[in-house]
């Protein structure tokens, strides 16, 4: 069997998400391709995406476009972006409807060779902390990760979550949408362009 379905066929979790508020089964979203170009790695679906079974099909996955100046075809284009979370599945929720944080045996499990399968990522996109912790090492708060972001370019960028729970956080730090989003998006039609030759 090959990795993506592999991954799609990954039941690790279910006891735990049966134990959940939400008492769902696994559905992982699996979206990269080896040819990919960008990587998008994020924290994990959300229940809109758990019943879509694409990433970002809610209103986080239209902010997120903007910022990264892409339409939709480019976005879900897996030869080009793939859009790899720290976990595959939706958490769940907890009693009191927040979501539950991504295991970390999804990661533990896959993403060594989920990363080893994209041989040709040329830039990567990291979104929200967990994603920041894990491929950058860093145990800073996304603040202080974000506005260091200069350090990780511009192979790597650094970006807080696009959930609407951040609007205040981005009219707060309005130095993110004037220095960091024109220089990602100047990035990512770069590394698109490029891998168009």
């Amino acid at each position: 069997m090959t990795l993506m379905p592999e991954i799609e066929n990954c039941r690790i979790c279910a006891d735990r998400f049966a134990a959940t508020h939400t008492a769902h089964v696994p559905r992982p979203v699996v979206w990269f391709a080896p040819s990919a170009r960008i990587l998008i790695a994020g924290q994990a679906p959300g229940m809109k995406v758990y019943h879509s079974g694409r990433p970002f099909t809610d209103p986080s996955g239209d902010r997120l476009r903007d910022w990264l100046g892409v339409d939709e075809d480019t976005f879900y284009d897996r030869a080009r972006v793939a859009i790899v979370p720290m976990a595959f599945c939706f958490p769940g929720y907890d009693a009191k409807g927040s979501d539950l944080p991504p295991p970390k045996i999804c990661g533990q499990t896959w993403h060594g060779r989920v990363m080893d399968s994209l041989p040709n990522v040329a830039l990567r996109i990291l979104v929200g902390a967990s994603a920041h912790r894990y491929h950058l090492g860093v145990k800073s708060n996304v603040t202080d990760t974000v506005v260091g972001w200069q350090d990780h370019a511009p192979h790597t960028f650094v970006l807080p979550h696009p959930s609407w729970r951040n609007t205040g956080w981005l009219k707060k730090n309005q130095w993110f949408g004037a220095d960091v989003l024109p220089a990602l998006r100047a990035r990512v039609k770069e590394v698109l362009n490029d891998g168009n030759d």
